[in-house]
């Protein structure tokens, strides 16, 4: 039996929606807080979440980030630090307000990149998982988000994203598109700030992922400040977690028995 919490917080005057699922089985006070990628949204974990809070035993904890999902809209247009923004400006009110101390962060795509900035700045994350994180540019990178973009702006493709982002799709597809490939952005990486990443650190990545390729989690594994794990997934692409769903699972439920987290 699990129980699912819903609500709404406020951080610097807009709302931010936050699902919650808590097993009856909770034997960890440590919560595992999920950070979405560039097009997604709470509801699009699926049933991850559920079946995450019940094979570890713990308490699941996902947000839309500003401007996603059911959060409110955001105004203002992301600038080419969006990502130490969400470190530094966003994630640390959001831990506030809900009362969290210790914690596990698991983000996927450039949610990965966004935990690992997380996890450099903040030594109550005692573990980040990170699932098919950009560690920096590659044209691979470049060329699924080109190819991301003719997808969602033909036959009015723009559709499915409004199912998640309603109003908001546009702007949300805009940012990513926008910044990803502005030159402005073309010499990001994470090298500025992982080597601070001190927590054990678990990174997952499908060999078929069409948004980087397997240099990004070997990367990660190698310059993070702590103990790293990796898994590569075989035939699999982004979204490990909905791909290989069992196997990601297993890797997680078994890192943070291994690393006592």
């Amino acid at each position: 039996m699990t129980t699912l919490k819903e609500s709404k917080i406020t951080l610097f005057d807009k709302s931010i929606y936050i699902k919650m699922w808590i097993p009856e089985n909770l034997n960890s006070t440590v919560p595992i807080i999920l950070i979405h990628d560039s097009l997604g949204s709470v509801d699009l974990w699926k049933d991850f979440p559920l079946k995450l809070s019940q094979v570890t035993a713990r308490q699941v904890i996902a947000y839309d980030r500003l401007g996603f999902g059911k959060s409110d809209p955001c105004v203002e247009k992301p600038t080419e630090n969006f990502i130490i923004e969400e470190a530094e400006v966003f994630f640390p009110v959001l831990k506030k307000q809900l009362l969290i101390q210790n914690y596990v962060l698991l983000g996927h795509s450039v949610g990965g990149g966004m935990a690992i900035n997380i996890a450099a700045k903040d030594h109550e994350c005692l573990g980040v998982i990170s699932i098919s994180a950009q560690a920096f540019i590659e044209k691979i990178t470049l060329s699924g988000i080109t190819k991301a973009k003719e997808f969602f702006m033909s036959d009015n493709q723009i559709k499915r994203l409004e199912k998640w982002h309603g109003s908001k799709a546009k702007r949300v597809l805009n940012a990513w598109v926008d910044i990803w490939l502005s030159p402005e952005f073309s010499q990001w990486s994470l090298r500025y700030c992982i080597q601070d990443v001190n927590c054990p650190t678990l990174i997952i990545h499908g060999d078929k992922d069409e948004y980087g390729t397997t240099a990004f989690p070997h990367f990660i594994a190698e310059h993070v400040g702590g103990y790293s794990d990796m898994l590569i997934l075989n035939d699999c692409g982004h979204v490990p977690h909905k791909e290989n769903t069992n196997e990601v699972l297993k890797a997680i439920s078994r890192f943070l028995l291994l690393e006592n987290v």
